[in-house]
Parts: C-alpha cells; sequence; structure tokens
C-alpha cells in the first residue's frame, strides 16, 4: 500500500511539474507569437516611412531581431540555471518576457512620435528575445530531469506541445478581436489600435504564469548535484572551452537545430507570409487554418515523443526532417493551388517577363527607407513584388527602358530619375497602375477567392508540414538533454538551441520575403530553409548518436 502512495504521489508530482512547465513556456511563446502573427498591422503602425515592400520586409526582421537576442539569453540564464538552480532560472525569464510584451500595448505610434516609436519597439523586442532565451531549455531540463527514463520522450513532448498551445491561444485571441471589432466599428479599428489588445492580455496570462512556477521544486538532479558540490564552477569554459563538451554542442546545432529552426518556422510562419503576402489569402482565414494547424500539432508532438521512448529519438526525428525536406517546393506549389487557383492559371495563362538593362535595377531593400527606387526597372519589380507575382528576368540592352510583358501584353516602365519628389511618385504611380491594369486584364486576382479554395486540400498540405514539424520537434528536447552532462547542461543545451530557432528560424520570413523580393520568384526564398535542413538529415543520419534512455546524473 506504501509503495502504491508513493506511485501515485510520484505521478501527481510529475503531472505538476509537466503542468507548471508547459503552461509557462506557452504563455510566453503566446507572447512571442502574436508579434508573428500581426507583422502586417505593425508594418503599417511603426514603419509608416517605409514603402509598402520595404515595411513589411522590416517588420519581419524585426521579428526576426527577438530571436536574435536568444542567444544572449541563452548563455546568462544557462550560467545561472547551471549554478544557481533551474527553477530560479526560468521563474526570472516569464517576468521579463510577460512585462515587455505588456508594454507593447502601451507604444506610441510612428505618426505620433516618429522614429522614437520602432526604437522602443526594437528594443522591448530585444528585451522579448533575451528572456525567452533562457525559457526553453530552463522548462526542458527540469521537466527531463523529474521524469522516468523510460518516458522522457512522452513528458518533454508537453513542454513542445507548448509552442503550439502558445500559437493557438495567441491566433484566438487575434481572431476573436478582429471578430469583435470587425462587427462593431469595422476592421480598420482593429488596424488603428484594437492591435493592441492581445499584447495587453499577456499581463493576465503572466500573474496566472507566475504563480505556477513560485510552486515548484528545483529539479531533483541539480539538487543531489548541489548537495555533492559537483555543479560546474566555469559552465562557460567547461560547456565551450573542453572539446568533449564544445563537440556535443556543435553536433546539436547542426544535426538537429539547423533542421529545427528552418521547418518549424516554415512551417507555422513562413507560410502564413506565403498565404497572406503572395496567394493573398485573408487574414482571418490564414488565422482559422492555422489555428486548426496547431491544435492538431500540440496533439502529435506527444505522440512524436511517446514514439521516440519506443524506437528511439533519432529515427523520428530524422524522419521528420526529410519528410519536409523533400515536401518544401511540391508543398507550396500546391499551395498556391489549393489556395487561389485562379492566380496559378493566371500565371501559366500569361506568364510575366520583365527585360530590363540589368545596371537599371537595385536590390530593393532599404529598412530604413533612404534610397529611391525610381528607374524603369525599380518601378516594374516593385509593382510585381507588392503584388506578390512571380515574374521571369530577361537583360535588356544598355540604356533601354524596362519592358513588362504579361502574356500578350507589352508594357514600357517609367523612369522617375531626375524628376521632383512630388513628379516623381506620381510618375511612379501611374507606372504601377499600368502594370496591375495589365495584370487584372489578364485575369490575376487581387485576392483569392474564398468560394474556390480547395479547404481540405489546403488543410491536408498544412498537415504534412505539421507531421514533419512534429516529429522533429516532439522527441528533440529529451534528445537534447540526453547529449551533455549535468554540469553544464542548461548552458550547452540553451546556446544551440537558441542559435537554431533564433537565427536560422526567426529569420526564416524575412530571408524568404527577402530573396523572393530580389529574384522575382514567390517560391526562390524556400531555398533558404531547404539548404539548412539539408545540412541536418546529412548530419543526423552519420553522426547522431542514439541517446534513448542515457542516464541523466552521468
Amino acid at each position: 500500500m506504501t509503495a502504491q502512495v508513493q506511485a501515485a504521489g510520484d505521478r501527481a508530482s510529475m503531472r505538476t511539474v509537466v503542468a507548471a512547465s508547459s503552461a509557462g513556456t506557452a504563455f510566453e511563446w503566446y507572447d512571442f507569437f502574436i508579434f508573428g502573427s500581426l507583422a502586417q498591422v505593425i508594418s503599417k503602425t511603426f514603419f509608416t516611412g517605409l514603402s509598402d515592400t520595404a515595411g513589411y520586409v522590416a517588420a519581419l526582421a524585426l521579428f526576426g531581431v527577438g530571436f536574435a537576442f536568444r542567444p544572449l539569453g541563452a548563455l546568462v540564464f544557462g550560467k545561472i540555471g547551471d549554478q544557481a538552480g533551474r527553477k530560479g532560472a526560468f521563474l526570472a525569464t516569464v517576468l521579463l518576457m510577460g512585462g515587455a510584451t505588456f508594454a507593447i500595448a502601451l507604444l506610441p505610434t510612428y505618426q505620433q512620435v516618429g522614429i522614437i516609436s520602432p526604437i522602443l519597439l526594437i528594443l522591448l523586442r530585444c528585451v522579448q528575445g533575451f528572456a525567452l532565451g533562457g525559457e526553453y531549455g530552463g522548462a526542458a531540463i527540469y521537466v527531463a530531469e523529474h521524469s522516468p527514463p523510460g518516458e522522457r520522450g512522452r513528458s518533454t513532448a508537453w513542454v513542445q506541445s507548448s509552442a503550439s498551445l502558445g500559437l493557438f491561444a495567441a491566433l484566438l485571441v487575434i481572431l476573436a478581436t478582429r471578430w469583435v471589432l470587425g462587427g462593431a466599428a469595422g476592421p480598420e479599428a482593429f488596424d488603428a489600435w484594437g492591435w493592441r489588445i492581445p499584447f495587453a492580455v499577456s499581463i493576465g496570462l503572466l500573474a496566472v504564469s507566475v504563480w505556477m512556477r513560485l510552486k515548484l521544486s528545483e529539479s531533483p538532479t541539480f539538487a543531489r548535484m548541489k548537495q555533492e558540490g559537483a555543479e560546474s564552477k566555469a559552465p562557460y569554459a567547461e560547456a565551450f572551452g573542453q572539446w568533449k563538451n564544445l563537440k556535443l554542442v556543435l553536433l546539436a546545432f547542426f544535426a538537429m537545430m539547423s533542421a529545427q529552426g528552418a521547418v518549424w518556422y516554415t512551417t507555422f510562419f513562413y507560410i502564413q507570409t506565403f498565404l497572406e503576402k503572395f496567394l493573398k489569402v485573408a487574414p482571418g482565414t490564414i488565422n482559422g487554418l492555422m489555428m486548426a494547424a496547431a491544435a492538431v500539432s500540440a496533439v502529435l508532438y506527444v505522440v512524436f515523443g511517446w514514439l521516440s521512448d519506443k524506437i528511439g529519438r533519432k529515427p523520428v526525428m530524422l524522419g521528420g526532417m526529410t519528410l519536409v525536406l523533400v515536401f518544401y517546393f511540391p508543398g507550396f506549389h500546391l499551395l498556391e493551388r489549393t489556395a487561389n487557383p485562379a492566380l496559378a492559371e493566371a500565371s501559366a495563362r500569361a506568364p510575366v517577363t520583365v527585360t530590363a538593362d540589368p545596371a537599371d535595377c537595385a536590390l530593393q531593400f532599404d529598412p530604413i527607407g533612404k534610397a529611391a527606387f525610381v528607374s524603369s526597372c525599380d518601378i516594374a519589380k516593385s509593382a510585381l513584388a507588392n503584388a506578390g507575382i512571380s515574374y521571369a528576368n530577361q537583360a535588356g540592352p544598355a540604356g533601354s527602358a524596362a519592358v513588362v510583358e504579361v502574356g500578350e501584353t507589352r508594357i514600357v516602365s517609367r523612369s522617375a530619375k531626375g524628376l521632383p519628389p512630388k513628379e516623381a511618385k506620381a510618375a511612379k504611380a501611374a507606372g504601377e497602375a499600368e502594370i496591375k491594369a495589365a495584370l487584372a486584364k489578364a485575369g490575376y486576382p487581387a485576392k483569392a477567392d474564398p468560394a474556390r479554395v480547395n479547404w481540405w486540400g489546403l488543410f491536408g498540405v498544412l498537415l504534412v508540414f505539421v507531421i514533419g514539424a512534429t516529429a522533429l520537434y516532439g522527441p528533440l528536447a529529451a534528445a537534447l538533454v540526453e547529449l551533455f552532462p549535468t554540469r553544464v547542461r542548461y548552458t550547452a543545451l540553451s546556446l544551440p538551441y537558441h542559435i537554431g530557432t533564433g537565427w536560422i528560424g526567426g529569420f526564416v520570413p524575412f530571408s524568404a520575403f527577402a530573396i523572393v523580393a530580389a529574384v522575382g520568384d514567390i517560391y526562390a526564398g524556400l531555398w533558404y530553409p531547404v539548404l539548412f535542413t539539408l545540412i541536418s538529415v546529412l548530419t543526423t543520419l552519420f553522426l547522431l548518436p542514439e541517446t534513448r534512455g542515457r542516464p541523466l546524473d552521468e
């Protein structure tokens, strides 16, 4: 009877550990995801001084800035976690994250205070990224060090699942806010001030998260090591200065985290950008689709974590990343055919070609809004990029004006070089209007027709990406924890994780969209995630050891 009572107590304690860790992580991911989901509104609110394309790219880049600061947070909180304990480190992270997110709700707009507005936003994004850099490692390690070896994959998968719960909650609040304001004051109200509501809601989530984490005690593995006086005195030197540990850091990055950043953020963020910017699907529709995908993924993380307890971490993760690698290009082409078949038909019936003097064409990315893209080539490509239209490039004679061919229609693009600013703006607007008229005449849709959307086909494509992403991410926490020794686990695990998710994953939407804007092919941006996923597939296949069931005290 005593053994049964003890076992029941252990199970209840484990449920509390998993619930508190996962809930806190979900709240933090909610804070982070609402920014990525509102990139279009953010660009209008804080980057009013930029062109449409530059403003959107700047908003996506700012989304990535939060990720760029995550490795710094990983180092700072990793050291705290390896020296002072797991609990205190990830309690501090949720306080920083929630406070910064709530502050975004109070920021003035660009129209109100000018350049001060985006500067304040950038600072708060840096705080968010810094805090999140210490969150994941703490939560994953804390759960794994409480879990029985044979259930480690399933238990830590709940931490992975919390990311989808955070995304689901973020999309739900955004969708609900749009719906309420759409009925009361029209969609303009959301863009004007309603976007602040999802950020403000985070203060309530912060209170719940802090309350739950205050109830936790220290990890038994760390407490035992601390009692024996075996904790690391110099986590940085030990984790990165000793080859036996440094090679594990490099292996974790190249084998798991390169693909994790590319696959996960393509699935849950770049697809949103692609659907909205290129396929012209309504934002509310995209939110609904991603909520459904997030709900399915929350279950699949635990399924694949459980499966990794049975057959091993390596085969499950390798299967997931390989599936997405071979599906990137076919999947995105299917997105076009299912979400906006009229666009696919127009592209096949009346392909667009830009013939221009290469010297007349600039790389149209200017986050600070100082460059003037007024050549005939730039005006033509700007109009097509803003319309989300793929086009082929052909070199024209030196000094010639750019020519846009939309099927059989031929438009000579105007140049605004040398004109006064007001006249240049008018000339550019006239040139863009002429190109847009030709696109409309050729049957290019201004937006996706909901009546023609193949909803089941579209969700089926999303589901393939979700299966690959969850198969990779579900067992990942257990695999990372098992890979590193207890003394430097927090520090050594957190850095490659946040470089992969932060620098590779966080910049997927920005990098892919910038590549598309430069090349003119809406699918060209996929080469970014393809490269990093391929690196992980090869490294995992040939170099990553199986870690299932390893003792964590060794």
